[in-house]
């Protein structure tokens, strides 16, 4: 099942102006800052979103592409990779405050980014069958939380107090989690 984000997948693909606009108010700022504190400036930022979102279209035209997981952080991770092939293309000794695995992040290499896209479906896929061996109460406060409602709005769908909804979904999470590290599978995806 495609993650809601899918709808801005389509809107590259569609042009759909309006969700375009959306899609830019929504992600560029996060993207701005990491390239702002990585030694970057606002034209690097534009850049580098703007090539990220032309990579998606690619993909999603190519192969049929369809969001398992929000747009927000699949767009980071892009973005991500593409700002450190720059920064190590230039050169740059400056600070650069972007965590995890930062060693280890392949630039353009299309190999190691089809092995990242892969691995990412599988967890994905992981994820969705551990999700279905825990209770029924406990699938649908995580699926509305994912889908982008704050917890006040899943506390007031789901008739909860907002604490109760906070404690029921960390207890959700907590099981997930748990379920998730306890399978064979766990190991050999790198999570």
């Amino acid at each position: 099942m495609p993650h809601p984000d899918q709808k801005y997948i389509e809107a590259l693909l569609n042009n759909n102006q309006k969700l375009l606009d959306e899609l830019y108010e929504k992600y560029s700022g996060k993207i701005k800052w990491m390239v702002l504190k990585n030694n970057g400036s606002e034209d690097d930022a534009a850049d580098i979103f703007q090539e990220a979102l032309i990579t998606i279209y690619h993909k999603a035209r190519r192969e049929n592409f369809e969001l398992t997981c929000p747009l927000d952080a699949f767009l980071y991770l892009i973005c991500k990779k593409k700002w450190l092939n720059i920064l190590s293309k230039r050169k740059v000794s400056g600070k650069v405050t972007i965590t995890d695995e930062d060693r280890s992040i392949p630039g353009e290499d299309s190999f190691l980014l089809a092995e990242e896209s892969r691995l990412q479906e599988e967890r994905m896929v992981l994820l969705k069958e551990k999700i279905n061996e825990i209770g029924a109460s406990c699938r649908e406060i995580l699926q509305l939380s994912w889908s982008g409602k704050s917890m006040e709005e899943v506390a007031g769908l789901l008739d909860f107090s907002y604490g109760y909804a906070r404690k029921k979904k960390s207890e959700c999470m907590a099981k997930l989690i748990e379920l998730v590290k306890k399978s064979d599978k766990y190991k050999t995806l790198k999570w």
